[in-house]
């Protein structure tokens, strides 16, 4: 992965207390990374970077859109994304050893020997978390503005056909006995 300089936060000359910090993310963020299940993204990311002393309490707020395939149709489906994300950023002498032992994924570790904090990943997969497991059209009918039509047809004739439940003579006269009880 190449260095991107501008998802590295130099945290050790900031004061105590609160900083904000703004990304726009678009596909070409992605390309360094695996091939994704989205594209068209149009991410504006909030990071409030909170220092204290000997940790840093990171939020990320997610906003902006992107466009997936329906599961169901198959077709383009626009997504507007928003979700927040914390991360605590504790700093020590061993991180790796650390962050091995750590059990909360919302916790990571930093040596106290570093002066520059790397958000690129954290912003990777928060846009991926972002994103629902299950991703289709609104409309259970499947006729939304979105919709493929002709995956609608092709779907409409691979569903069952109803089956007419026929009377069985054998439990005719049972009906009676039935009524009785009410």
């Amino acid at each position: 992965m190449s260095h991107r300089r501008e998802f590295e936060i130099a945290f050790v000359g900031l004061k105590p207390g609160v900083h904000e910090y703004e990304y726009e993310i678009h596909d070409k963020f992605f390309e360094e990374f695996q091939q994704q299940d989205f594209r068209n993204c149009n991410s504006n990311i909030k990071l409030s970077l909170d220092k204290k002393t000997g940790f840093m309490l990171l939020k990320f707020e997610i906003g902006g859109t992107l466009e997936v395939n329906c599961d169901r149709c198959n077709s383009n489906l626009p997504l507007e994304l928003w979700d927040e994300f914390n991360i605590t950023v504790k700093m020590v002498d061993d991180s790796d050893l650390m962050n091995e032992q750590e059990e909360d994924p919302d916790v990571y570790y930093i040596n106290r020997s570093e002066s520059h904090i790397d958000v690129a990943n954290w912003i990777y997969e928060f846009i991926n978390l972002s994103i629902p497991m299950h991703k289709t059209c609104d409309f259970e009918k499947m006729d939304g503005p979105f919709c493929n039509k002709l995956a609608i047809e092709v779907l409409k004739k691979m569903e069952p056909e109803e089956k007419v439940i026929k009377d069985n003579p054998i439990w005719k006269g049972l009906q009676k006995f039935k009524d009785l009880d009410n």
